[in-house]
């Protein structure tokens, strides 16, 4: 079966996560996937947190960060590489700019508020 999903006209918008996100696939039609493109201001940490039930990739499209759980030594991540998240799994990024860290956010299942939690900061 082939199921057409519209375009998302939906505008970038701000998060308490301290970052931007425009919503390129996020549709009940999709419930396995979700897409999104994630902007970081430079010098900004996102916010600690995980995804219940849900695991991200990262895909970095432009700039540099430093990534970590709270826990691990931050490692260093440029254009190009991936991060895989497991579901429940704390995580943030840095970016270590001068320009804006953009990357792909791929959820699978499909990213609901509902599993978004904060974790406590380290």
């Amino acid at each position: 079966m082939l199921t057409l999903i519209a375009k998302n006209n939906s505008a970038e918008f701000a998060t308490r996560e301290r970052c931007t996100i425009k919503e390129i696939l996020n549709d009940a039609k999709s419930p396995g996937l979700s897409i999104a493109r994630c902007t970081v201001l430079p010098g900004v940490t996102t916010e600690l947190h995980a995804l219940n039930g849900t695991a991200e990739t990262y895909l970095i499209e432009k700039g540099c960060g430093l990534m970590d759980d709270g826990e691990c030594v931050p490692f260093a991540v440029e254009a190009g590489d991936c991060i895989a998240i497991a579901p429940g799994h704390k995580q943030r990024i840095k970016n270590t700019t001068d320009d804006k860290l953009i990357f792909l956010v791929i959820c699978t299942p499909r990213f609901k508020p509902a599993c978004y939690e904060a974790a406590k900061q380290e």
